[in-house]
């Protein structure tokens, strides 16, 4: 996974702030890699200074005896979105537990480049993260709808 850029920041920012009235509190999962790391921390950081509150920041491995542990973290504060930094697998079998042990929503989900994967159906199922959006490397986005992986140029 590549470091996130300067105006892939800024598009995740963007697609968290764009409704009239966008979500205030996020949870932040991450894979535990420096890179995943970095980035959940720097939207973290950007996220903050821009006046929303983070009520969570989970991290987990990328291989789980049980996924429950980090999905009830991730849910626990009834966060109005999620934002994760993470790898195509990790985040599979996370969000299959998320689905179906909690009221995690993939539509209030958002993610950086690394997740505009068309892997990412295929592995979770595509009922379980239809919806999911996030950001492209370059500052477009990106968007799950069933099988099919949907990305817009920047703005």
């Amino acid at each position: 996974a590549a470091r996130p850029t300067a105006p892939e920041l800024d598009a995740l920012l963007g697609l968290l702030t764009r409704p009239r009235h966008g979500p205030r509190t996020v949870a932040v999962g991450h894979s535990r890699d420096a890179v995943c790391r970095a980035a959940a921390h720097a939207f973290a950081a950007a996220w903050e200074e821009a006046g929303g509150a983070v009520v969570a920041t989970v991290d987990w491995p990328e291989s789980a005896a049980s996924w429950l542990r980090p999905a009830g973290r991730l849910t626990a504060g009834a966060p109005d979105a999620w934002v994760f930094a993470a790898t195509v697998t990790g985040v599979a079998q996370l969000a299959r537990r998320l689905r179906h042990s909690t009221d995690w929503d993939p539509r209030r989900s958002h993610a950086f480049a690394a997740l505009a994967d068309p892997r990412l159906p295929a592995l979770a199922g595509p009922p379980t993260v239809d919806g999911l959006s996030g950001a492209t490397a370059d500052g477009g986005t990106w968007r799950l709808r069933g099988h099919a992986l949907i990305t817009l140029p920047p703005v």
